[in-house]
Protein backbone atom coordinates (compact mmCIF):
# COMPACT_ATOMS: atom_id res chain seq x y z
CA UNK A 1 0.00 0.00 0.00
CA UNK A 2 1.56 3.72 -0.93
CA UNK A 3 2.57 6.03 1.58
CA UNK A 4 -0.86 7.96 0.37
CA UNK A 5 -2.56 5.95 2.55
CA UNK A 6 -0.31 5.80 5.44
CA UNK A 7 0.10 9.47 5.63
CA UNK A 8 -3.77 9.50 6.74
CA UNK A 9 -2.31 7.41 10.04
CA UNK A 10 -0.39 9.86 12.54
CA UNK A 11 -0.33 6.38 14.34
CA UNK A 12 2.08 4.76 12.16
CA UNK A 13 4.89 7.80 12.82
CA UNK A 14 5.33 6.62 16.16
CA UNK A 15 4.93 3.27 16.29
CA UNK A 16 5.24 -0.26 14.87
CA UNK A 17 0.79 -0.83 15.07
CA UNK A 18 -0.24 -4.89 14.19
CA UNK A 19 -3.13 -4.78 16.24
CA UNK A 20 -6.11 -3.96 14.22
CA UNK A 21 -8.49 -6.51 15.31
CA UNK A 22 -8.44 -4.78 18.46
CA UNK A 23 -8.99 -1.59 17.08
CA UNK A 24 -7.50 0.31 14.11
CA UNK A 25 -5.85 3.68 14.27
CA UNK A 26 -8.36 6.44 12.81
CA UNK A 27 -7.56 8.45 9.39
CA UNK A 28 -6.70 11.77 9.59
CA UNK A 29 -9.85 12.80 6.63
CA UNK A 30 -12.44 11.31 9.61
CA UNK A 31 -11.03 13.35 12.52
CA UNK A 32 -11.54 16.19 10.22
CA UNK A 33 -15.03 15.08 9.13
CA UNK A 34 -16.04 14.28 12.59
CA UNK A 35 -15.10 17.93 13.59
CA UNK A 36 -16.76 19.26 10.89
CA UNK A 37 -20.10 18.24 12.14
CA UNK A 38 -19.24 18.90 15.75
CA UNK A 39 -18.62 23.03 14.51
CA UNK A 40 -21.60 22.82 12.31
CA UNK A 41 -23.95 22.09 15.50
CA UNK A 42 -22.02 24.90 17.65
CA UNK A 43 -22.26 27.37 14.88
CA UNK A 44 -25.88 26.79 13.26
CA UNK A 45 -27.54 24.28 15.99
CA UNK A 46 -29.81 22.35 13.94
CA UNK A 47 -29.88 24.63 10.14
CA UNK A 48 -28.26 21.55 8.67
CA UNK A 49 -30.35 18.59 10.09
CA UNK A 50 -30.56 16.94 6.60
CA UNK A 51 -27.40 16.86 5.83
CA UNK A 52 -26.48 15.07 9.13
CA UNK A 53 -29.34 12.15 7.99
CA UNK A 54 -28.51 12.41 4.11
CA UNK A 55 -24.22 11.85 5.38
CA UNK A 56 -25.66 8.62 7.67
CA UNK A 57 -27.83 7.69 4.39
CA UNK A 58 -24.45 7.12 2.40
CA UNK A 59 -22.18 5.67 4.58
CA UNK A 60 -25.56 3.32 5.02
CA UNK A 61 -25.09 2.74 1.12
CA UNK A 62 -21.38 2.23 1.57
CA UNK A 63 -21.84 -0.37 4.13
CA UNK A 64 -23.80 -2.18 1.76
CA UNK A 65 -22.31 -2.01 -1.45
CA UNK A 66 -19.12 -3.80 0.69
CA UNK A 67 -21.70 -6.87 1.97
CA UNK A 68 -23.63 -7.00 -1.41
CA UNK A 69 -27.04 -5.76 -0.22
CA UNK A 70 -29.58 -3.35 -0.22
CA UNK A 71 -28.89 0.11 2.14
CA UNK A 72 -32.03 -0.34 3.91
CA UNK A 73 -31.57 -3.93 5.23
CA UNK A 74 -28.85 -2.14 6.99
CA UNK A 75 -29.31 -0.35 10.60
CA UNK A 76 -27.23 1.57 12.48
CA UNK A 77 -26.92 0.56 16.25
CA UNK A 78 -24.40 1.25 18.96
CA UNK A 79 -22.28 -1.75 18.82
CA UNK A 80 -22.62 -5.65 17.50
CA UNK A 81 -24.08 -6.59 21.08
CA UNK A 82 -26.68 -4.13 20.61
CA UNK A 83 -27.56 -6.07 16.96
CA UNK A 84 -27.50 -9.59 18.20
CA UNK A 85 -29.16 -8.38 21.49
CA UNK A 86 -32.09 -6.75 19.24
CA UNK A 87 -32.36 -9.86 17.38
CA UNK A 88 -32.25 -12.29 19.95
CA UNK A 89 -35.45 -10.05 21.86
CA UNK A 90 -37.32 -10.13 18.12
CA UNK A 91 -38.11 -14.06 18.04
CA UNK A 92 -40.87 -16.00 19.51
CA UNK A 93 -38.52 -18.65 21.43
CA UNK A 94 -39.85 -22.05 22.22
CA UNK A 95 -38.77 -24.38 24.86
CA UNK A 96 -38.29 -27.38 21.79
CA UNK A 97 -35.87 -24.53 19.66
CA UNK A 98 -31.84 -24.79 19.66
CA UNK A 99 -29.13 -23.05 18.71
CA UNK A 100 -26.15 -24.13 17.19
CA UNK A 101 -22.87 -22.04 17.72
CA UNK A 102 -19.35 -22.14 18.67
CA UNK A 103 -17.86 -22.49 22.22
CA UNK A 104 -14.99 -19.91 21.65
CA UNK A 105 -17.24 -16.90 20.00
CA UNK A 106 -16.34 -13.32 20.89
CA UNK A 107 -18.69 -12.96 24.02
CA UNK A 108 -20.60 -10.20 21.76
CA UNK A 109 -22.39 -13.47 19.88
CA UNK A 110 -22.70 -15.50 22.96
CA UNK A 111 -24.25 -13.79 25.50
CA UNK A 112 -27.42 -12.83 23.45
CA UNK A 113 -28.05 -16.19 22.60
CA UNK A 114 -27.07 -17.47 26.23
CA UNK A 115 -29.92 -15.23 27.73
CA UNK A 116 -31.78 -16.80 25.00
CA UNK A 117 -30.88 -20.18 26.87
CA UNK A 118 -31.41 -18.45 30.34
CA UNK A 119 -34.94 -17.15 29.64
CA UNK A 120 -36.57 -19.33 27.59
CA UNK A 121 -35.05 -22.93 28.47
CA UNK A 122 -33.76 -23.53 24.55
CA UNK A 123 -30.66 -25.68 23.99
CA UNK A 124 -27.48 -23.90 23.29
CA UNK A 125 -25.48 -26.41 21.38
CA UNK A 126 -21.31 -25.58 21.44
CA UNK A 127 -19.49 -26.50 18.60
CA UNK A 128 -15.61 -27.06 20.22
CA UNK A 129 -12.69 -26.09 18.86
CA UNK A 130 -9.89 -28.42 17.29
CA UNK A 131 -6.57 -27.23 16.79
CA UNK A 132 -7.30 -23.71 16.72
CA UNK A 133 -9.93 -24.88 13.90
CA UNK A 134 -13.99 -25.37 13.28
CA UNK A 135 -14.82 -28.64 11.72
CA UNK A 136 -17.06 -27.45 10.02
CA UNK A 137 -18.64 -30.91 8.87
CA UNK A 138 -19.13 -31.07 12.94
CA UNK A 139 -20.56 -27.86 13.61
CA UNK A 140 -23.49 -27.86 10.49
CA UNK A 141 -23.92 -31.75 12.41
CA UNK A 142 -25.39 -30.08 15.36
CA UNK A 143 -27.99 -28.37 13.39
CA UNK A 144 -31.10 -30.14 13.03
CA UNK A 145 -35.09 -29.47 12.60
CA UNK A 146 -35.43 -27.49 15.94
CA UNK A 147 -32.33 -25.32 15.02
CA UNK A 148 -33.95 -21.72 15.16
CA UNK A 149 -31.33 -20.11 14.80
CA UNK A 150 -27.75 -20.37 14.01
CA UNK A 151 -24.39 -18.51 14.65
CA UNK A 152 -20.72 -17.58 14.19
CA UNK A 153 -18.33 -15.08 13.21
CA UNK A 154 -16.99 -15.45 9.59
CA UNK A 155 -13.35 -14.91 11.77
CA UNK A 156 -12.90 -15.88 14.54
CA UNK A 157 -11.43 -13.50 16.70
CA UNK A 158 -8.78 -15.84 18.93
CA UNK A 159 -7.78 -17.69 16.36
CA UNK A 160 -7.96 -15.98 12.74
CA UNK A 161 -10.11 -18.91 11.56
CA UNK A 162 -12.40 -17.88 8.46
CA UNK A 163 -15.68 -20.10 8.43
CA UNK A 164 -16.93 -21.29 4.87
CA UNK A 165 -20.15 -19.37 5.04
CA UNK A 166 -21.79 -20.73 2.68
CA UNK A 167 -21.62 -24.14 3.84
CA UNK A 168 -23.05 -23.18 7.27
CA UNK A 169 -26.18 -20.98 5.52
CA UNK A 170 -27.42 -23.86 3.52
CA UNK A 171 -27.30 -26.26 5.87
CA UNK A 172 -29.03 -23.64 8.34
CA UNK A 173 -31.75 -23.14 5.23
CA UNK A 174 -32.61 -26.55 4.67
CA UNK A 175 -33.90 -26.64 8.01
CA UNK A 176 -35.53 -23.00 8.07
CA UNK A 177 -33.11 -22.16 10.89
CA UNK A 178 -31.96 -18.38 10.91
CA UNK A 179 -28.54 -17.41 9.93
CA UNK A 180 -26.50 -15.04 11.91
CA UNK A 181 -22.93 -13.88 11.50
CA UNK A 182 -20.63 -11.38 13.60
CA UNK A 183 -18.70 -9.92 10.84
CA UNK A 184 -16.80 -7.41 12.93
CA UNK A 185 -13.20 -8.90 12.32
CA UNK A 186 -13.93 -9.21 8.67
CA UNK A 187 -15.42 -6.29 7.39
CA UNK A 188 -13.08 -3.66 5.71
CA UNK A 189 -10.08 -6.70 5.74
CA UNK A 190 -12.30 -9.02 2.80
CA UNK A 191 -15.20 -8.69 0.23
CA UNK A 192 -18.53 -10.54 1.57
CA UNK A 193 -21.46 -11.36 -0.51
CA UNK A 194 -24.12 -12.49 2.33
CA UNK A 195 -27.22 -12.84 -0.18
CA UNK A 196 -24.83 -15.78 -2.02
CA UNK A 197 -23.78 -17.34 1.88
CA UNK A 198 -27.69 -17.65 2.78
CA UNK A 199 -27.29 -14.92 5.82
CA UNK A 200 -30.11 -13.69 7.68
CA UNK A 201 -28.57 -11.32 10.31
CA UNK A 202 -25.04 -10.08 10.42
CA UNK A 203 -23.85 -7.54 13.03
CA UNK A 204 -20.67 -5.68 13.20
CA UNK A 205 -19.35 -1.90 14.35
CA UNK A 206 -16.77 0.56 13.29
CA UNK A 207 -13.77 0.08 15.28
CA UNK A 208 -11.62 -2.33 14.23
CA UNK A 209 -11.41 -2.74 10.34
CA UNK A 210 -13.16 0.18 9.35
CA UNK A 211 -10.73 2.01 10.97
CA UNK A 212 -13.85 4.25 12.00
CA UNK A 213 -14.86 5.90 15.17
CA UNK A 214 -15.71 3.78 17.70
CA UNK A 215 -19.79 3.70 18.22
CA UNK A 216 -21.18 2.72 15.04
CA UNK A 217 -22.96 -0.67 15.11
CA UNK A 218 -24.15 -2.16 11.92
CA UNK A 219 -27.03 -4.63 11.98
CA UNK A 220 -28.48 -6.50 8.40
CA UNK A 221 -31.45 -7.91 8.77
CA UNK A 222 -32.34 -10.15 5.06
CA UNK A 223 -35.85 -9.35 3.98
CA UNK A 224 -36.57 -13.02 4.69
CA UNK A 225 -35.82 -12.60 7.85
CA UNK A 226 -37.62 -9.18 8.50
CA UNK A 227 -40.65 -11.27 8.32
CA UNK A 228 -39.58 -13.37 10.74
CA UNK A 229 -38.04 -10.87 13.23
CA UNK A 230 -40.82 -8.56 15.49
CA UNK A 231 -38.69 -5.61 16.43
CA UNK A 232 -39.06 -4.83 20.06
CA UNK A 233 -36.18 -2.56 20.40
CA UNK A 234 -38.25 0.35 18.68
CA UNK A 235 -38.78 4.06 18.86
CA UNK A 236 -39.82 7.23 16.88
CA UNK A 237 -38.26 6.15 14.00
CA UNK A 238 -38.55 2.89 13.59
CA UNK A 239 -42.38 4.03 12.07
CA UNK A 240 -43.00 4.26 8.17
CA UNK A 241 -43.78 8.09 8.99
CA UNK A 242 -41.46 8.94 11.60
CA UNK A 243 -42.45 13.28 11.50
CA UNK A 244 -46.14 12.63 11.92
CA UNK A 245 -46.09 12.99 15.31
CA UNK A 246 -50.07 12.64 15.43
CA UNK A 247 -50.15 8.66 14.25
CA UNK A 248 -49.58 6.87 17.12
CA UNK A 249 -50.73 3.68 15.21
CA UNK A 250 -47.91 3.28 12.34
CA UNK A 251 -46.67 0.03 11.22
CA UNK A 252 -42.61 -0.38 11.71
CA UNK A 253 -40.77 -0.19 8.48
CA UNK A 254 -40.24 -3.16 6.21
CA UNK A 255 -37.03 -3.80 6.42
CA UNK A 256 -33.89 -3.21 9.02
CA UNK A 257 -34.58 0.29 9.08
CA UNK A 258 -37.20 -0.42 11.81
CA UNK A 259 -33.97 -1.07 14.18
CA UNK A 260 -33.22 2.11 14.65
CA UNK A 261 -35.11 3.65 17.18
CA UNK A 262 -33.94 7.22 17.77
CA UNK A 263 -31.31 9.73 16.51
CA UNK A 264 -27.88 8.54 16.65
CA UNK A 265 -24.29 10.27 17.01
CA UNK A 266 -24.37 11.86 13.81
CA UNK A 267 -20.86 13.54 13.79
CA UNK A 268 -19.88 9.62 13.80
CA UNK A 269 -21.19 8.53 10.34
CA UNK A 270 -19.03 11.76 9.19
CA UNK A 271 -16.22 9.52 10.30
CA UNK A 272 -17.57 6.35 9.71
CA UNK A 273 -18.27 7.67 5.67
CA UNK A 274 -14.71 8.96 5.20
CA UNK A 275 -13.32 5.68 6.59
CA UNK A 276 -15.50 3.71 4.23
CA UNK A 277 -14.41 5.99 1.26
CA UNK A 278 -11.05 5.36 2.02
CA UNK A 279 -11.27 1.51 2.43
CA UNK A 280 -13.59 1.32 -0.98
CA UNK A 281 -11.47 3.57 -3.24
CA UNK A 282 -8.74 1.33 -2.42
CA UNK A 283 -10.80 -1.72 -3.17
CA UNK A 284 -11.56 -4.49 -0.53
CA UNK A 285 -10.24 -7.22 -3.21
CA UNK A 286 -6.82 -5.15 -3.41
CA UNK A 287 -6.58 -5.21 0.42
CA UNK A 288 -7.71 -8.72 0.88
CA UNK A 289 -4.87 -9.22 -1.38
CA UNK A 290 -2.92 -7.46 0.19
CA UNK A 291 -3.06 -9.04 3.77
CA UNK A 292 -2.92 -12.29 2.12
CA UNK A 293 0.62 -11.58 1.49
CA UNK A 294 1.89 -9.95 4.66
CA UNK A 295 0.84 -13.20 6.42
CA UNK A 296 2.20 -15.12 4.60
CA UNK A 297 5.55 -13.56 4.71
CA UNK A 298 4.37 -13.57 8.39
CA UNK A 299 3.98 -16.72 8.86
CA UNK A 300 7.37 -18.16 7.42
CA UNK A 301 9.01 -15.66 9.67
CA UNK A 302 7.66 -16.70 13.04
CA UNK A 303 7.98 -20.41 12.05
CA UNK A 304 11.54 -19.72 11.08
CA UNK A 305 12.16 -18.11 14.81
CA UNK A 306 10.16 -20.83 16.26
CA UNK A 307 7.12 -19.56 16.81
CA UNK A 308 4.29 -22.00 16.64
CA UNK A 309 1.68 -21.04 14.12
CA UNK A 310 -2.12 -21.87 15.92
CA UNK A 311 -4.35 -20.10 12.59
CA UNK A 312 -5.27 -22.49 10.36
CA UNK A 313 -3.12 -21.31 6.93
CA UNK A 314 -5.52 -23.81 5.07
CA UNK A 315 -7.14 -22.12 1.82
CA UNK A 316 -10.03 -20.75 2.47
CA UNK A 317 -9.66 -21.06 6.42
CA UNK A 318 -7.55 -18.49 6.36
CA UNK A 319 -7.48 -14.45 7.71
CA UNK A 320 -5.65 -11.64 8.27
CA UNK A 321 -5.61 -12.62 11.34
CA UNK A 322 -2.26 -14.57 12.44
CA UNK A 323 -2.20 -16.08 16.32
CA UNK A 324 1.00 -18.05 17.28
CA UNK A 325 2.47 -19.69 20.55
CA UNK A 326 5.92 -18.15 21.43
CA UNK A 327 8.86 -21.00 21.44
CA UNK A 328 9.35 -23.09 24.96
CA UNK A 329 10.64 -20.54 27.84
CA UNK A 330 9.14 -17.24 26.04
CA UNK A 331 5.52 -16.73 27.58
CA UNK A 332 3.43 -14.72 25.68
CA UNK A 333 2.95 -11.83 28.12
CA UNK A 334 7.02 -11.71 28.28
CA UNK A 335 7.08 -11.53 24.25
CA UNK A 336 4.25 -8.54 23.95
CA UNK A 337 6.15 -6.39 26.64
CA UNK A 338 9.46 -6.61 25.14
CA UNK A 339 7.89 -6.00 21.40
CA UNK A 340 5.78 -2.80 23.26
CA UNK A 341 9.12 -1.70 24.52
CA UNK A 342 10.21 -1.33 20.73
CA UNK A 343 6.83 0.24 20.10
CA UNK A 344 5.64 -2.64 17.84
CA UNK A 345 1.82 -3.07 18.85
CA UNK A 346 0.52 -6.75 19.25
CA UNK A 347 -1.79 -8.33 21.64
CA UNK A 348 -1.12 -11.40 24.27
CA UNK A 349 -4.22 -13.11 24.69
CA UNK A 350 -4.05 -16.46 27.30
CA UNK A 351 -0.51 -17.78 25.96
CA UNK A 352 -1.18 -16.20 22.49
CA UNK A 353 -0.04 -13.46 20.63
CA UNK A 354 -2.41 -12.59 17.96
CA UNK A 355 -0.71 -10.26 15.17
CA UNK A 356 -2.83 -8.54 12.84
CA UNK A 357 -2.16 -6.41 10.25
CA UNK A 358 -3.99 -3.89 8.02
CA UNK A 359 -4.11 -2.01 4.66
CA UNK A 360 -2.30 0.47 5.83
CA UNK A 361 0.73 -2.49 6.87
CA UNK A 362 3.65 -2.36 4.81
CA UNK A 363 6.35 -5.57 4.28
CA UNK A 364 8.84 -3.15 6.49
CA UNK A 365 6.80 -3.65 9.38
CA UNK A 366 6.59 -7.15 9.06
CA UNK A 367 10.17 -7.29 8.96
CA UNK A 368 10.55 -5.28 11.79
CA UNK A 369 8.17 -7.61 14.34
CA UNK A 370 10.23 -10.17 13.02
CA UNK A 371 13.69 -8.81 13.92
CA UNK A 372 12.55 -7.90 17.41
CA UNK A 373 11.30 -11.10 18.55
CA UNK A 374 12.96 -12.31 21.21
Amino acid sequence: MNETIRSQFPALKKQTYLNSAAVSPIPVSAIEAVNSQLWDVAENGSTHYPEWVATKNRARALVAGMLKVEPEQIAFTRNTSDGFASVAAAIDWKPTDNIVTFHREFPANYYAWRSVRDRYGVDLRLCPERDGRIDLDEFVGLIDEDTRLVSISAVQFASGFRADLEKIGRAARDVGALFSVDIIQGLGAMEFDLPACLVDIASGASHKWLCAPEGCGILYVSDRARQMLTPSLVGWISVEEPWDFKDLDQNYKPNALAWESGTGASSLFYGLEQSLKLLTDTGISNIEEHLSELTDALCEGLTERGYSIVSSRLPGERSQIVSVRPPEGRSAEEVFRQLEAEKIIVSARSGIIRISPHFYNVREDINRLLENLP
